[in-house]
């Protein structure tokens, strides 16, 4: 299985999450790359069974809360045909934002099967548990 995780970083939390995930996928023997929003990686991506998008919680502390740069996410290449997973990093609450982020990717033509918040101080052991619970569910 092959498979890209897609991501859009401000402070570089997100980055290490998704590389985090990218470390997992590995050692789980599923073949896949990290490539920030400002530069997907096509060749990858064209190739990816498995479409992971993850995003930073941007908005206020207690509400307002949704994916950063959806913009920028709802120009991502149409995924029709494609398992896609979101996660999204937050500090205090996610509010609506995974189900903002799944929102944006299933509008991608994607099928969206899962998704998970990170907690900014617990990156490795959530991206470890979202890798786990992600394949648990996938079928290729």
């Amino acid at each position: 299985m092959n498979a890209i995780v897609i991501y859009e970083s401000l402070t570089g939390n997100t980055k290490k999450a998704a590389e985090y995930i990218v470390d997992e996928l590995i050692a789980n023997g599923v073949s896949a790359v990290a490539s920030p929003t400002t530069d997907v990686d096509y060749q990858s991506l064209a190739n990816a069974d498995l479409v992971i998008v993850g995003s930073w919680t941007d908005g206020l502390f207690l509400f307002g809360q949704k994916p950063a740069s959806a913009g920028r996410l709802s120009q991502i290449p149409f995924l029709a045909g494609r398992q896609a997973a979101v996660f999204c990093t937050y500090a205090l609450d996610t509010g609506k934002t995974l189900e903002k982020l799944e929102a944006i990717i299933a509008d991608r033509g994607a099928e969206v099967i899962g998704g998970m918040a990170i907690r900014r101080n617990k990156l490795q052991e959530g991206s470890a548990e979202f890798v786990s619970r992600l394949l648990g569910v996938v079928t290729v």
